[in-house]
């Protein structure tokens, strides 16, 4: 594998569910690379999730990753290999429920088997700037795509 490549996601929502913006940023080295977009109906968490899928998908190849997130639910859940049990039990939790989202986990799942991935927590609307960074076009996005909905009537 090659050198690491380090990645800061976010996740915004107005309201929960409500409008929603993620944001991620890809830095190998003295590159970097951002991109975010907007969710009309979506939860906080599900935005959480879609940035670390749309940073995942947008490598091109097999890497050695270092994945930082404010989401101590999408943190712990792979540290903690909750997805194992999730998976052997037909996507439900420990209390036989079904776990939210299990599409974005199905998802985030294949793109972990791709990359080698360190989850990284790291505090949120704190002194990281890159987290905040990514935070601010998060936001930046929902409120955007808000802007734009009410234009149309949306």
């Amino acid at each position: 594998m090659p050198s690491e490549l380090i990645i800061y996601t976010d996740g915004a929502c107005s309201g929960n569910p409500g409008p929603g913006g993620w944001a991620y940023l890809l830095r190998f080295g003295e590159t970097e690379k951002t991109d975010s977009g907007y969710v009309p109906d979506t939860t906080n968490n599900r935005m959480e999730m879609l940035a670390a899928i749309k940073a995942l998908e947008a490598l091109n190849r097999p890497c050695k990753v270092a994945l930082h997130s404010d989401s101590a639910y999408l943190v712990r859940a792979f540290n903690d290999r909750w997805y194992l049990k999730w998976e052997q039990n037909g996507w439900r939790n420990s209390a036989k429920q079904a776990v939210a989202n299990p599409d974005l986990w199905q998802q985030l799942l294949k793109l972990s088997r791709i990359h080698e991935i360190e989850w990284i927590k790291v505090k949120g609307h704190s002194t990281d700037e890159l987290n905040n960074l990514v935070d601010a076009l998060a936001v930046k996005a929902m409120r955007e795509g808000m802007e734009k909905a009410s234009q149309r009537g949306e």
